[in-house]
């Protein structure tokens, strides 16, 4: 189990040009004993895993995934210069290494953003592969970037069930793709340009299942501070279920450059990006199967983490 925090080296400062400034946190939830959830948030790379296989694998594929990307030399360095084939590359390695150690009977999903600047600009790499998601918040405009790998979604996009109508399918919780596990492994990208202002929301289905997206909207847009976007998210998603692990990374831009080379300045105001890799796992339950239904717990939890 991956009880403990990992640490990696302090990221190296960007004095000029784009600054983060971010939170995190994570809850088993009111239903499930332990948490399947890892997550990573450390200059320039946040991302979140949900774990799949139950009895404790789903922790185990998760955290494999997590310390794959914690492995990489960016994160000692704070150089914002992975590439999306550099990021497969280590996916590749945490779907071989979590197929090693469960035989394929443990998944996990995957999804993220990671800064990167490419001629001096820079850029949100987001990444997926599941059910989680990550959201963005730019110029008032809320809207999620990652595009689920699942059934509902697959219906959604057929036209043949509505967004709505999908929050609600009994076959909702079933992934069509995830590390580890199944035959599709390869992660989805996007390449979006950072804007002044940015707010990106990374979370577990967890988070997105008890809320609404104008639920999540109403908080990231009112909450300055990202830990207590983060915190007030998490107890959010609590009060309406609490049904699943929650994971919530928020990350905050600032001091974007713009065409001119020229510094500008964030309308909101955040304390300094923290540089640190967490790996919180404190327990997990029956977690989620690839392509196979992820089955809610009837088992009443008694606290969270």
């Amino acid at each position: 189990m991956n009880s403990q925090p990992a640490s990696v080296p302090p990221a190296a400062d960007h004095e000029r040009g784009l600054s983060l400034s971010y939170g995190y946190g994570t809850d088993r939830g009111l239903r499930r004993e332990l948490n399947e959830d890892s997550f990573i948030a450390s200059d320039p790379i946040f991302a979140v895993a949900d774990g799949m296989g139950g009895h404790e694998a789903g922790e185990i594929a998760s955290g494999m995934c997590v310390r794959a990307l914690a492995a990489m030399p960016q994160l000692a360095t704070g150089e914002r210069s992975v590439t999306a084939a550099v990021l497969q590359q280590y996916l590749v390695r945490a779907d071989s290494s979590i197929r090693d150690a469960t035989g394929a009977r443990a998944g996990t999903t995957l999804t993220g953003a990671v800064v990167v600047e490419q001629m001096g600009m820079p850029y949100w790499l987001v990444l997926n592969i599941g059910d989680s998601r990550t959201y963005r918040l730019s110029q008032g405009e809320f809207a999620q970037v990652s595009v689920d790998h699942s059934e509902v979604q697959e219906l959604v996009d057929a036209g043949e069930i509505t967004p709505e109508q999908a929050t609600v399918h009994p076959r909702r919780h079933v992934v069509t793709r995830a590390l580890g596990t199944g035959d599709e492994t390869e992660a989805d990208y996007w390449l979006l340009p950072v804007e002044e202002g940015d707010r990106i929301l990374v979370c577990s289905d967890g988070l997105n299942g008890e809320l609404t997206d104008e639920h999540m909207f109403r908080i990231l847009s009112t909450v300055g501070h990202p830990q207590d976007a983060v915190d007030a998210l998490i107890q959010a998603a609590l009060r309406n279920g609490g049904r699943d692990n929650i994971t919530v990374i928020v990350v905050d831009a600032k001091n974007v450059m713009n065409d001119g080379g020229l510094a500008t300045t964030a309308p909101r105001t955040s304390a300094e990006a923290e540089d640190e890799v967490t790996l919180p796992r404190a327990q997990v339950v029956d977690g989620r199967e690839s392509s196979a239904e992820k089955e809610e717990s009837e088992e009443p939890g008694d606290g969270r983490q």
